[in-house]
């Protein structure tokens, strides 16, 4: 099962759903909704011939990249983690219940880093898809493509191989006069 956390055009959350990404469901029934019962999804060009995500399924938008998704008791062992090795540093930690107790924290932060999930999160609505398989040509959350769904133009950016053609000035809709 595929858990999305649904987010609206203007990055609103507007709940979580579960599907099973081989149905293919068109209506879902939306989990905690704070505002719609159901949503529609379209599947049509969402998926590739392997049976990966290439395009968010909420809003169409092509642009996805991968993230780690950590537990919420991350923050809690960072902060612990932290704590330890200042008190470390002031020479507090001489004693070997204090290198255990060390010891518990550093494995424990590790673990979560390595055995934390990826999930694929949407550059225009950041709705965050769960539980499915990541292609190989997804990448990491990039600058430049974040740019292009900035939160003042959330419109799906123009073919930019259209726009590399043309001549600067010339291109559709651009005013060359004074």
């Amino acid at each position: 099962m595929m858990r999305i956390e649904l987010r609206d055009e203007r990055r609103q959350r507007i709940g979580r759903i579960m599907v099973d990404p081989s149905l293919r469901p068109t209506r879902v029934s939306v989990i905690d909704a704070q505002d719609r019962d159901e949503v529609f999804l379209n599947w049509d060009i969402a998926m590739d011939d392997a049976g990966h995500l290439r395009r968010c399924v909420t809003c169409e938008c092509r642009d996805l990249f991968v993230e780690k998704a950590f537990p919420q008791i991350t923050a809690f062992v960072v902060v612990l983690a932290f704590l330890l090795a200042v008190l470390g540093a002031a020479g507090f930690a001489t004693t070997w219940p204090m290198f255990v107790v060390m010891g518990v924290v550093f494995f424990l932060d590790v673990g979560i880093l390595l055995f934390s999930r990826r999930r694929l999160v949407c550059y225009r609505c950041r709705s965050s898809y769960h539980g499915l398989p990541i292609a190989r040509y997804h990448r990491g959350w990039d600058r430049t493509t974040a740019d292009r769904y900035s939160v003042s133009g959330r419109a799906e950016p123009a073919d930019t191989a259209a726009a590399e053609a043309s001549p600067a000035g010339t291109e559709q809709g651009s005013f060359a006069g004074g």
